[in-house]
């Protein structure tokens, strides 16, 4: 019995631990993977920004809920730009592959901050949320400023 528990413990930590990009059968898999995990986020991200500008009421619970998927969002996009992903429809910059550790810098930049903007929404205080919120908004826009087409 332990024998087939270690085997089967076995499998599942090698299956869990091939490289992210191996997931994609094909770039355009990855564009449309990344391309949902950002549109995930936008929306929950968007809906503390509606609170943190005053353009909905403050729900504390909410904002934790939100803030919460926006941490976790904040972790995926970035394995699916991996090399052959600059194809298709997308609206990445090619500096995505030629400055890698800029857009490395950025993608953790962004997860630091989103961290951050879970934590302030888990003491559910609105001003706390707002500050938080903006830091996250800029490290956004330094991303897009740098790495998107529009």
């Amino acid at each position: 019995m332990k024998l087939l528990a270690s085997l089967t413990l076995a499998a599942v930590v090698s299956t869990l631990s091939v490289p992210a990009m191996a997931q994609f059968q094909k770039p355009e898999d990855a564009v449309k993977y990344r391309k949902a995990a950002l549109t995930v986020m936008a929306a929950h991200f968007g809906r503390i920004g509606a609170m943190a500008n005053d353009k909905a009421p403050f729900d504390a619970k909410i904002a934790a809920e939100n803030a919460a998927i926006v941490e976790e969002m904040s972790k995926l996009p970035w394995a699916a730009f991996g090399a052959g992903t600059d194809k298709g429809e997308t609206r990445a910059k090619p500096e995505i592959w030629t400055d890698g550790a800029k857009f490395k810098k950025s993608s953790d930049d962004l997860v630091a901050a989103a961290a951050q903007l879970n934590a302030a929404a888990k003491t559910g205080n609105l001003d706390n949320l707002k500050k938080a919120f903006g830091e996250t908004a800029k490290t956004c826009k330094a991303c897009h400023d740098a790495f998107r087409k529009e």
